[in-house]
């Protein structure tokens, strides 16, 4: 039966953009395919969140999650056609509309998520203070296919380090994976990143806690020295149990990317439907409360990236000119 229903939504998501009309004119009833990542990530729990929120706010709009491999899944299954959303983090944005190492993407943003100060956390009983002190050191950077590898990847490499040569790096089948690695010693550190992320919560909350590892100051300057696309980000203290002080770091922000040819109205009412119910997912989900209009026309590398429909929703709200 659950196959039976898969194929259903399947066939109705090929069917549903035909039955959408322009404006501000009620659209058909439209099922809306969400690509997010493995389990126990950020990535499944903000999506699960966002289709919660945007269907409770917008019947006539259904939008079904699905697991993926992540960002680096997410942007090819984006460019087939075969979601018509999915969260894809900003080293892999950035990347796929810049074209680095492929050609540049047609695809949109429909949201900035939430924005992504990557770290280390260890257990907080483990002789590890810095990065220097986990060279050489077995390390979980993440799930394969994620946006968290890529990330790493560009803050090493502004330290002069070698992800792969200076690290016994493991890679995740599964982003849940992380957290027992790290308690039990198979991991010295677990790589990851954003305010609330779970694999950090599930460090922090075990019988060893935890403690966070992030550049310095001079480090941060390194890094951004060589890769001027990081920002510096903070995560506010008590972001997990017993982190009683703000956090210094950089990252990028994390997109909701929409497939080129997404309809104009339809992307336009899941704007509208997303920043009209701003309050409700910040309530439901503390990551949400990043996600806003504001947010996203700052977070985009240019507003010309922004999607059409998703664009005339801000010039109406004055975000944007």
């Amino acid at each position: 039966m659950r196959f039976a229903s898969i194929v259903l939504l399947g066939a109705a998501l090929l069917a549903s953009s035909a039955g959408a009309q322009t404006g501000d004119k009620a659209i058909s009833s439209t099922t809306i395919s969400l690509g997010t990542a493995t389990p126990g990530g950020g990535f499944p729990l903000y999506g699960n969140a966002f289709a919660e929120v945007m269907n409770a706010a917008e019947p006539q709009i259904t939008i079904v999650p699905r697991n993926t491999k992540g960002s680096n899944e997410n942007i090819p299954l984006l460019e087939k056609g075969e979601l018509d959303l999915a969260l894809v983090a900003g080293e892999p944005a950035y990347e796929a509309f810049a074209g680095i190492g492929r050609a540049p993407v047609r695809l949109k943003i429909l949201t900035a998520i939430y924005s992504n100060p990557g770290m280390f956390v260890v257990r907080a009983d483990s002789p590890y203070k810095t990065i220097r002190d986990l060279v050489g050191q077995k390390v979980a950077f993440g799930a394969r296919g994620s946006g968290l590898p890529i990330l790493s990847r560009y803050v090493l490499d502004g330290l002069g380090l070698k992800q792969d040569e200076d690290f016994a790096a493991i890679y995740l089948d599964r982003a849940g994976d992380g957290p027992a690695m790290v308690e039990d010693g198979r991991a010295a550190a677990l790589w990851g990143a954003g305010i609330g992320w779970p694999g950090f919560a599930a460090v922090a909350s075990s019988p060893a806690g935890a403690r966070f590892i992030a550049p310095d100051t001079e480090e941060i300057a390194r890094i951004r020295a060589k890769h001027a696309f990081l920002k510096p980000l903070t995560v506010p203290a008590g972001s997990y149990p017993k982190q009683s002080e703000p956090i210094a770091s950089l990252g990028s922000w994390s997109f909701v990317l929409t497939r080129e040819d997404l309809p104009d109205d339809v992307a336009y009412r899941l704007a509208k439907t997303l920043h009209g119910v701003e309050a409700t997912f910040c309530k439901q989900l503390a990551q949400a409360c990043e996600t806003t209009a504001a947010n996203t026309v700052a977070a985009a590398p240019k507003v010309e990236l922004i999607h059409p429909g998703v664009a005339k929703y801000f010039r109406e709200i004055g975000v944007m000119k």
